[in-house]
């Protein structure tokens, strides 16, 4: 990686796609900026605002899922800028929002660009080795998702500036229309500035993309399991949205109705995808399986990362101006400093896990990290020392961060022609955790009772997921091997379990 900072070959393709991500993560959070300027202008109560936040997360689960498939299918080039320039039509549609309904139906619409994430993930799998993975796949996501804290800190600022157009107030609206804009732009300009693959390089597609490819009858029972989350998730949503008087009864029971009938379509298209392994008419060999545990238990490791962090995002400005008394404006800049530890954390999860002789023991440490982070965030009061609450915050934050980079240092190693399926599962998980945090959030009591349930309940899940991973998950094979080969001049075996 010593040519990171240049802008060329495989870096090139890397500067490009971090952007990528970086654009759809500020448009996937230009909400959260202006929470209390929309609920002003359209005279919503506080479950209203809070029942938009959940619905910005809600379709991300499914559509990681779909577009996982189309990656592995069309290639990230293709997948991406598509992605990017569909961002313009949500965030229009809201720009013009003038009631509740409008705007969830909006922002369901514009949590399908949180979907992004995956696409990159395969991208810079194709240019980068397994001795620079981990590194790379941090980069990609720690500076991508800053995008959240970009949004937080420039979007204020560029709607202020544009005021004058508003009759003197905060122009909420043209500053997310721009947004979309800016990312339907550079969604052209990544589509004739990326290729799928370094020259001579083959990709490497699954021959039926209408679920994850499993190698075992056992696995793929495991699968059928995994993804009643994916579709339970879409429930919760909608009770929420029963809650808040948006749906009724009777369309309530209607929407359940299609889950059920939406996890039937997913488990057909995971039982095409398998059929031939399922009928007893093809066996892979021992050197093409791969084992869906390892694929079970990094969702699980995503849950209580990036589902923590959507969360906690959130939710930390009121924690800090409530706690501690703060103004709104000081208690955001407080909280972003829970977001700014993307810049260093993801990347250096992802680095450690490069460097260390244990991609496992990485993950399983830094998620025991956050969890105890967490468990610890759980008993401040108002009473402590302001410094020290910020510095447990960031530590909790670079925990989490690098929890994040450790895991998708592994993902990639899982299974090559499948990498995009499994990426975007392990990523919708992450997104089943935020929306299963923001809904406790949602019903537990305001103030310093309701924030202790809140952290405890993080810091249990982050060290149950901790002992789960150290004793089900398994170093990927060979993983570091290009490293020690390097060193001592020996031919490296391959990584990936090339399809047969």
């Amino acid at each position: 990686m010593a040519g990171i900072w240049s802008f060329s070959g495989r870096y090139r393709i890397l500067h490009l796609s971090w952007f990528a991500f970086f654009l759809t993560f500020v448009v996937w959070f230009n909400l959260a900026p202006f929470a209390t300027a929309v609920k002003a202008d359209l005279g919503l109560s506080e479950a209203q605002v809070r029942t938009i936040l959940l619905c910005n997360v809600a379709l991300t689960v499914p559509a990681r899922i779909i577009i996982g498939m189309l990656l592995d299918k069309l290639g990230p080039r293709i997948t991406y800028s598509a992605i990017l320039i569909y961002a313009a039509i949500p965030c229009f549609t809201f720009a013009l929002a003038q009631n509740f309904s409008q705007l969830v139906l909006s922002r369901l619409a514009l949590s399908v660009v949180g979907c992004g994430f995956v696409i990159g993930i395969r991208m810079v799998a194709e240019w980068f080795g397994e001795r620079e993975i981990g590194l790379a796949e941090g980069i990609y996501g720690g500076w991508g998702n800053f995008g959240s804290a970009a949004a937080a800190f420039t979007l204020p600022t560029v709607a202020a500036a544009l005021a004058f157009l508003a009759a003197g107030s905060l122009n909420w609206r043209l500053a997310i229309a721009l947004t979309g804009i800016i990312s339907a732009v550079y969604g052209v300009i990544y589509f004739f500035s990326v290729q799928d693959t370094p020259p001579g390089k083959v990709y490497h597609r699954p021959e039926r993309a209408s679920g994850i490819e499993v190698t075992t009858q056992k696995d793929f029972w495991l699968l059928m399991l995994m993804n009643v989350p994916l579709v339970g998730v879409l429930g919760v949503l909608a009770w929420r949205l029963l809650k808040v008087n948006f749906l009724n009864q009777s369309q309530f029971i209607t929407i359940c109705l299609l889950l059920v009938g939406l996890y039937a379509f997913q488990a057909y298209g995971c039982w095409h995808a398998n059929q031939d392994l399922m009928q007893g008419k093809k066996r892979y060999p021992p050197h093409d399986r791969y084992g869906f545990n390892q694929v079970a238990v990094l969702e699980l490791a995503y849950v209580v990362c990036f589902g923590a962090e959507l969360a906690v995002v959130s939710m930390l400005p009121t924690f800090f101006q409530r706690t501690f008394g703060l103004t709104a404006a000081l208690a955001g800049g407080i909280a972003s400093s829970f977001a700014f530890m993307n810049l260093v954390g993801r990347p250096g999860g992802g680095l450690i896990s490069d460097m260390v002789g244990s991609r496992k023991w990485t993950l399983v440490t830094v998620v025991a990290g956050l969890g105890i982070g967490f468990l610890i965030m759980s008993t401040t009061t108002g009473g402590w020392w302001l410094p020290l609450v910020i510095f447990i915050t960031m530590a909790t934050g670079l925990c989490v961060m690098a929890a994040e980079g450790a895991t998708y240092a592994i993902v990639p190693l899982v299974k090559e022609r499948v990498t995009g399926q499994i990426a975007g599962n392990v990523g919708a998980y992450g997104t089943v955790g935020a929306v299963s945090y923001l809904t406790l959030y949602s019903l537990v009591p305001e103030g310093e009772a309701g924030n202790k349930i809140f952290f405890a309940t993080l810091g249990i899940t982050g060290l149950i997921v901790a002992f789960l991973n150290a004793f089900y998950l398994k170093e990927p094979e060979h993983s570091h091997q290009a490293a020690e080969a390097a060193t001592s001049g020996a031919t490296p075996t391959p990584l990936y379990k090339r399809d047969q």
